[in-house]
């Protein structure tokens, strides 16, 4: 890590905030601004954190849907155990998640998954959108009629045909950049609402393989 970067961190507000709030991470501020932008969140719910790791996002999810909800995270990497939180060791790819996660569907699926930065913006974009793909089947697999879905995707020219493709399959489909990313990051979120299931409201389908998360 370099000392430009920890220099860089360290006058991060939203950085300085996780860490006097006792947030995993700075990335909790942007999931609290999708919830009240959308609200996703909501008393109750089931949700699914994909590539969830180190918990930033569940814990939020854990404290908004309460005693009555639950929060599923799931990582190849292990999370540090969070009241309210049920961790599954997986990847998006894994054609056996959907069967793990039970039958019971969730009313949100999130993923704030990126690729390995590979440097070349390029290749870092496709492998970004290509995850966001994989999220999908597995929300397309495990979400109730009506349920949410929202991802982080880098942006670039291979945007707007993933919004095509996943715009079949919500009532409303927005794409949104919380103040909490970085200046000059690229990211940005998409949020599929109202979801539309094809071939039967409720049934869980196992999804295609993906990529790793």
């Amino acid at each position: 890590m370099s000392r430009r970067f920890v220099a860089e961190r360290r006058r991060d507000p939203y950085y300085r905030a996780a860490q006097r709030e006792g947030l995993r991470s700075r990335a909790a501020f942007k999931l609290d601004f999708l919830d009240r932008r959308f609200r996703l969140l909501t008393p109750g719910a089931r949700v699914l954190d994909l590539g969830a790791a180190p918990g930033g996002w569940s814990v939020v999810a854990a404290a908004r849907v309460g005693r009555r909800g639950e929060v599923v995270a799931v990582d190849l990497r292990p999370v540090e155990p969070i009241e309210g939180v049920r961790y599954v060791r997986g990847r998006v790819g894994d054609p056996t998640l959907a069967e793990r996660l039970g039958p019971e569907p969730f009313d949100l699926v999130l993923s704030d998954l990126s690729p390995r930065i590979s440097g070349a913006y390029a290749t870092d974009h496709a492998r970004s959108v290509e995850l966001v793909r994989a999220a999908a089947d597995v929300a397309r697999a495990v979400l109730r009629p009506g349920g949410a879905f929202a991802a982080k995707v880098f942006d670039g020219d291979l945007v707007g045909a993933l919004e095509h493709d996943l715009e079949g399959s919500f009532a409303r489909l927005e794409r949104t950049k919380p103040p909490a990313s970085r200046e000059g990051s690229s990211e940005l979120y998409l949020v599929g609402l109202g979801f539309r299931p094809a071939g039967g409201a409720g049934r869980i389908r196992p999804p295609p393989r993906g990529p790793d998360i």
